[in-house]
């Protein structure tokens, strides 16, 4: 039997300039972090020559062709693997804004590749996992997420025109990324949503309206000055930055925001937090307050209402755990 551990993360700023309709007339740039919330992968050999593979829902089939769950049928087409059991638990349901679709995809490569025995570096597994959701299976999606999972951490990541991707480590102090790490603040709202309709949108919008794709220039602008401002130390504008990164994408579609989540929002601004976001593409999910901590009890108060998860970074990327 074989395990992978891939974890899931948090998007800060420029979510939208890894999509391929943005990084191919400028770079794309994405400030994440890898977070202590993980997918698990398990396979194992089944007892007949059938494949079956467990998730919301349990499949028994014969033939590759017919497993239903599409990123698992076109991953299984490229190992031609028989008599198997595929089997994912997680830490979070899909759907809310951690990137779970794209730690399934990256989890179940390397689970697969350790099955048949290879260990492919990070940087292969997050290019072939982006090959299936957005080429084969043509997700309307971008990059960010599979290469956050597979490499995992505190990470700055440009995309290029011609599909390359730099990841650079972003070498903050311990301290630093610990006060950071602190001063954040997460409550669900709720129900989850496939990010499959608003980013379709997101893509049209982009290619197609030029102020779309300004409003993006400008969230890859403030994911550099995010970057500059953490690795000198400082973390007194990271509220305001948040901030005018998340109207800005809430400008990008109606349905990104919605009266609910405004509200909450409001809440929270009025009640110590200097800025925020919503996680993902929108609809649903958590809502992230960077909120200092002499603030965050009068925070928590005014949003009782809302169920509050503590979140810490992982340096992790995706990895085997187990062996047998």
């Amino acid at each position: 039997m074989i395990g992978s551990k891939t974890p899931f993360r948090i998007s800060f700023i420029g979510g939208g300039s890894d999509l391929r309709e943005f990084y191919r007339r400028q770079p794309g740039h994405v400030l994440s972090t890898t977070i202590n919330q993980h997918m698990f992968v398990f396979i194992h050999p089944f007892w007949d020559e059938r494949i079956q593979v467990k998730y919301s829902r349990t499949e028994r089939v014969r033939r590759i062709e017919d497993i239903q769950h599409p990123i698992v049928r076109e991953t299984l087409r490229r190992f031609a693997l028989r008599g198997i059991d595929i089997n994912s638990i997680a830490d979070i349901p899909a759907g809310t804004g951690l990137g779970s679709s794209g730690a399934f995809t990256v989890g179940l490569l390397n689970a697969l590749y350790a099955y048949c025995g290879q260990n492919p570096k990070s940087e292969a597994l997050a290019k072939e996992a982006c090959e299936i959701e957005i080429d084969i299976l043509k997700e309307p999606i971008g990059k960010q997420d599979q290469y956050a999972a597979a490499f995992g951490g505190f990470n700055f990541f440009t995309f290029h025109a011609d599909d390359s991707v730099t990841v650079e480590p972003l070498k903050v102090t311990e301290a630093k990324l610990r006060e950071f790490e602190n001063n954040l603040l997460f409550f669900y709202l709720g129900g989850s949503r496939p990010a499959r309709d608003i980013l379709a949108g997101q893509k049209h919008q982009t290619a197609t309206d030029q102020k779309t794709f300004l409003k993006i220039k400008r969230m890859t602008e403030l994911a550099q000055y995010l970057k500059t401002s953490l690795l000198e130390g400082s973390l007194r504008d990271v509220g305001a930055i948040l901030e005018e990164n998340w109207f800005l994408k809430k400008a990008l579609s109606p349905r990104i925001s919605s009266d609910k989540i405004d509200y909450f929002y409001d809440v929270a601004r009025r009640n110590g937090a200097t800025g925020g976001k919503l996680l993902g593409a929108g609809g649903t999910g958590f809502l992230m307050f960077y909120c200092e901590q002499d603030n965050q009890e009068k925070l928590k108060s005014a949003l009782k209402d809302l169920r509050e998860y503590k979140f810490r970074f992982d340096k992790e990327g995706t990895k085997v755990i187990f062996i047998n």
